[in-house]
Parts: structure tokens; sequence; C-alpha cells
């Protein structure tokens, strides 16, 4: 299946729900649209119980993302308030439910780069470049780009928010940026083998687990509160008996999400 709101394509390849950033003439820059339409997405993928994983990726190979279109915003085309909005900032925080798996084609500053921040597992191209240069335009990364160091070792969060020097991808891989690097035609393949790997597991487990893992990082208090209520709800669900269930009669479970 596959849908088309101009800027962002959906194509859905069975759990998997695929987003493409269709800019390919603007690098794939990030314009007020294009931020609604992913925001709105993430409300589709989250409301949808048979979407269980989703990758992002854009089109062409020059760049993945080149953050936000400055052309649009000198235009005067504004962000509005709305659900689809609050869902995108949801994405860049790391928020929404589903997994997601990031495929970057190629190179992320900026907006792009923290938009693949908000995905769980990052695919890069082998020419890909990562970099935040907001201070070089009398800026700062404010879509959480600040919040590098949650990723990357301090040191190296300083060094390139406040140089806003790009890493390539092999450096990106060593410091734990990306998950994987691999040639560019095979980007999207590979980031869909991880979507598929993840898809695979029980929803509710997934939604706990990505939750908790995210606020260990970030508020280690919370996480221990949100992990006693999620352990009430998960290892009490039908889903964990159908894991042990499966287990014991050497089959594949059958998820219900519930």
């Amino acid at each position: 299946m596959t849908a088309t709101t101009e800027e962002l394509v959906l194509e859905r390849d069975g759990a998997v729900l695929v987003l493409r950033l269709n800019r390919p003439d603007a690098r794939n820059a990030l314009t007020p649209g294009l931020i609604a339409q992913l925001g709105a997405a993430m409300i589709t993928a989250e409301a949808d119980p048979d979407v269980r994983a989703v990758v992002v990726t854009g089109s062409g190979d020059r760049a993945f993302c080149a953050g936000m279109d400055l052309r649009a915003f000198a235009n005067g085309e504004t962000i509005e308030a709305g659900d689809a909005t609050a869902a995108y900032y949801r994405l860049l925080a790391g928020e929404i439910t589903v997994p997601l798996v990031g495929a970057a084609n190629g190179t992320a500053i900026g907006g792009g780069l923290e938009l693949l921040l908000g995905c769980d597992v990052i695919v890069a191209a082998e020419l890909a470049k990562f970099g935040f240069p907001e201070v070089r335009r009398g800026l700062f990364p404010a879509g959480g780009g600040t919040n590098l160091g949650r990723r990357v070792p301090l040191g190296v969060a300083l060094e390139m928010t406040l140089t806003g020097d790009l890493v390539d991808a092999t450096r990106a891989y060593e410091l734990g940026l990306v998950n994987a690097v691999t040639a560019s035609h095979q980007v999207l393949a590979t980031a869909l083998e991880f979507a598929g790997r993840i898809a695979r597991n029980a929803p509710l487990g997934l939604a706990a687990t990505k939750e908790l893992v995210r606020l260990g990082v970030t508020d280690p208090a919370r996480a221990g509160e949100r992990g006693r209520e999620w352990q009430r709800v998960v290892f009490a669900s039908e889903d964990a008996r159908e894991g042990a269930a499966a287990f014991v009669e050497k089959r594949e479970p059958r998820w219900r999400g519930r």
C-alpha cells in the first residue's frame, strides 16, 4: 500500500509503516506542512494496532533531511498548533509509543538530525554526514538537538554543537550515534530488516521497553515509577500468557497487543 501527501509518502511493508520525506530538490528540508504530515503519520501509527514499527527515510541520495526550510519560513509559512504538531514534537522527544527506525539515506543536519534522534534505531548511508550547524547561523538546536549528550558522550555532544562541525557515518557509528552503516542502496532494506525484527515482538512489551529505556537515561526516578506501572499491565496481559504458551508449544506467538 502506498499513499502520497505530496511532501510525505506513506507505504506499508507488512507490519511496518514506511514514511519517506519527499522533497528531494530541497534536500528534504522540513516545511510546516511536512512537519504536520509527519505528526499526523505518528498519530496514525499509534492508533493502528497492525503497525508494529515505523521506518523514516528520505527521497533521493543527496540528503535524509537538511533541517528546516528557511525559504518556507521566510515566505511566512508558520507551524500551526494542533494534534499533528504536538505529535511531531513527541516524535522529536522520543515519546511515540511505536518503535521508530531512521534510515538516513544521506546527510542529516539541524532539524534533520533532530528527527533522527527521535528514532530508536538509526541506519546510515556510508557517505552520510551528521551535525548541528545552527551556531554558524546565530541559532542553536532548539528541536531537541541540545539533548545530543543522551546519545553520544557529553564531550562529543559539546564539540559537535559548539563548533557546528559535521561527523561522517563511520565516526557516527563509532560514537553510537547510529546503529549501522551500509551502502546507500542498502539503507532502506537494512532499516526494514531492523524494523521487521522489532515488529515480531509483543506490542505491549515493546511500548513498555521503549519508554522505560529512554526514561532510564533522562529520568531514572520516573523510570522506576513507570516500570512498576508497566509491570502490572504487561505481566498480566494476554500477550504475556501467549508468549509463555508459544514457548512451551514451540510455535510462533500470535500477539494481540493486550
